[in-house]
């Protein structure tokens, strides 16, 4: 597996609903591994989109991917997801993100951006010849949100099955487990954990935790500073956490300055999180430049006092 971009860091349609109880108990932690070398680990983070609702070319809509060893665990669905995951795979020598082999999502919640590509990760892998459905684990909402996409797309699905193509009668579904936080998921490789995060006027938010054998990886989601994001990282390897910068924002309108502050998190306020934190390596995406560089968003956190390392996330890069 090559890392180009961060060598210097270490189913009118049935839907299939299942309620999964979540448990409120943490999950151990593994060892730390942050200064291990990414082509001996078993576990990496790519970046598939660092994107905002801004119409950003370079940067496509909000998407991650925990892989561990040959498996890949998707949050959120932003534009483009699927066809990122393609380059990944291609470019990355990634496998596990081959069209077929994607078929678990955690969605953090349910702003358009984060969720515009759910019909592409529905219907794009079936067909492309994933024979199972995919598997969506998400706030309440999301159940919902399945089945209008379904329902939106039921004429597709009936030509598809019922015509000429040579396709699976599964790939199609989706099962829709909608939890709240604590421990959402766990199998051999991996447990997932749903952080309660603060977003705006979101009744349910949420960032989610990955302890695998060999990593723990916190992703923020989209969220104003909160202290649930510093006690479910306490020390882990990578927070992939949002951020706008402190700066830009003075020249905000007032109306845009208590939206984004009430469901955002500033370089200012980050630097302050981390502290508290202690991830081995900060990572920033769905990031509001707002005329900002990547390099100046650091500098900003720099200057709150945050010494520890942290990068500034593009699409694609691997962790």
């Amino acid at each position: 597996m090559k890392h180009p971009r961060s060598r210097q860091l270490p189913a009118l349609v049935l839907l299939a609903l299942t309620g999964v109880a979540a448990s409120r108990s943490g999950a151990a932690r593994p060892a730390a591994s942050a200064s291990a070398s990414p082509d001996s680990l078993r576990t990496h983070l790519v970046l598939l989109g660092t994107g905002t609702p801004n119409a950003d070319p370079d940067r496509w809509g909000p998407a991650t991917a925990v892989v561990v060893d040959s498996t890949a665990y998707l949050v959120d669905c932003g534009v483009g997801v699927v066809r990122r995951a393609a380059a990944a795979q291609r470019d990355d020598h990634i496998p596990a993100l081959a069209a077929d082999r994607l078929d678990r999502v955690f969605i953090t919640h349910l702003h358009s951006d984060h969720t515009l590509g759910c019909p592409d990760l529905l219907l794009s892998p079936w067909v492309l010849e994933r024979d199972r459905p995919l598997q969506v684990w998400g706030p309440p909402g999301t159940a919902r949100m399945f089945r209008m996409i379904q329902q939106a797309y039921s004429e597709v699905i009936a030509v598809r099955i019922n015509g000429l193509e040579p396709i699976d009668c599964l790939g199609w579904r989706a099962e829709v487990h909608e939890v709240l936080p604590g421990v959402v998921y766990r199998d051999s490789l991996v447990t997932v954990t749903a952080i309660a995060v603060h977003h705006g006027s979101w009744t349910h938010a949420y960032g989610y935790r990955f302890d695998t054998p060999d990593r723990s990886i916190v992703i923020s989601g989209d969220t104003r500073p909160t202290d649930s994001i510093v006690q479910a990282c306490d020390g882990c390897d990578i927070l992939l956490h949002e951020v706008y910068s402190a700066e830009m924002f003075k020249h905000r309108s007032p109306a845009w300055q208590r939206y984004h502050a009430a469901s955002h998190t500033s370089t200012t306020e980050l630097a302050a999180i981390a502290k508290r934190a202690h991830p081995g390596l900060l990572v920033l995406y769905h990031q509001l430049f707002w005329g900002a560089t990547p390099d100046q968003l650091i500098a900003e956190i720099r200057s709150a006092g945050y010494e520890g390392r942290v990068v500034s996330g593009k699409d694609l890069d691997v962790f």
